[in-house]
């Protein structure tokens, strides 16, 4: 039996297939108007392996003049990100705990090759809100640890239509994609791994 830390839940199949297809239609029109783009390491500039966009008030971006932060706009177009969804609006609800909404949702698209290291999702100035994330298309196998970078890790596959949250003691954990493993969905027309992770960024008012 797999014993995650405390604080991080892992929620197998919980949006049905037809969710999920309706989802991917509503991140199809969130990267039209938003397109994806290729981010950078701070300082290195180093490119990450996956693409990315947002949708929400504000978006996650990093490069390597600015590093990791929060902005408005889309860094290539100057647009406003597109608002979130309103089935990621419910699913935050449902699970968050947490009585306001999310003002960022990352867009990540892995293709069969894409990882993503071991990290903290602390860019964010409340802590107290969880960071949910929503994995849709091929399987991929996630890393979860400690708080600190050296604690023990434990890993397990997601699927597509998987929910995992990080709150409470778990806020903070670090976790990553070790592996995509190809084929293993139908639900992307040209296979590949969606992971939208919904994030409150500011301080209540």
């Amino acid at each position: 039996m797999l014993v995650l830390p405390k604080g991080v839940r892992h929620m197998p199949g919980y949006l049905p297939r037809a969710a999920q297809d309706a989802l991917v239609e509503e991140i199809r029109k969130v990267v039209q108007a938003a397109p994806l783009f290729v981010p950078a390491m701070p300082r290195t500039g180093k490119e990450m392996s996956v693409r990315m966009t947002n949708c929400g008030p504000l978006g996650w971006v990093t490069d390597k003049g600015q590093g990791y932060r929060y902005q408005g706009a889309h860094p290539a177009t100057g647009l406003p990100w597109p608002p979130i969804p309103d089935a990621l609006l419910q699913l935050w609800q449902e699970v968050a705990a947490y009585p306001h909404p999310p003002q960022a949702c990352l867009v990540n698209f892995y293709s069969s090759e894409a990882k993503m290291g071991l990290h903290q999702d602390r860019d964010e100035a409340d802590f107290s809100a969880p960071v949910v994330s929503v994995s849709l298309g091929d399987d991929c196998l996630f890393r979860v640890g400690q708080t600190t970078r050296d604690g023990a890790t434990r890993s397990f596959r997601l699927r597509s239509g998987d929910v995992v949250v990080l709150g409470g003691e778990g806020r903070l954990c670090f976790h990553g994609v070790d592996r995509i493993y190809p084929s293993t969905s139908a639900l992307l027309k040209n296979g590949g791994r969606i992971n939208l992770t919904l994030r409150r960024v500011t301080l209540p008012a």
